[in-house]
């Protein structure tokens, strides 16, 4: 059983920093791309970062781009999101998600039905 497990949300004020950490187990991942997708209310989920755990490849959407940092310790199967100059417009519930399916057939890191396995979420407050 493969098992996503978030951490690291929280209450802060903008410009403030969080980092979040997504422990993955339950199986070999290293063909995978680990990623973070958020859901704002009343907002479909949209993804956010994204790293590969071979050639450890980076995505990032327009909007955290600059401020986000995707990363992984390999040892730990953990993948981590260090958020900086948080904005009001990042809160959210932050989803860590795996896919087997992107390398496998050339699918999009920005869709969401290309990911087979997502956590319980965390969530992010970010107050003016």
């Amino acid at each position: 059983q493969v098992d996503l497990v978030e951490s690291g949300g929280g209450s802060v004020q903008a410009g403030d920093s969080l980092r979040l950490s997504c422990a993955a187990s339950g199986r070999y991942f290293g063909n995978y791309v680990m990623a973070w997708f958020r859901q704002a209310p009343g907002k479909e989920r949209a993804f956010v970062a994204g790293v590969n755990w071979g050639p450890g490849r980076r995505k990032y959407a327009d909007s955290v781009n600059g401020r986000f940092t995707i990363s992984r310790d390999d040892a730990k199967n953990t993948v981590f999101l260090q958020m900086n100059s948080l904005e009001p417009e990042d809160t959210a519930g932050y989803y860590c998600a795996a896919s087997s399916l992107i390398y496998r057939y050339g699918r999009s890191w920005y869709d969401e039905t290309n990911y087979d396995y997502w956590g319980q979420g965390t969530q992010v407050i970010v107050s003016s």
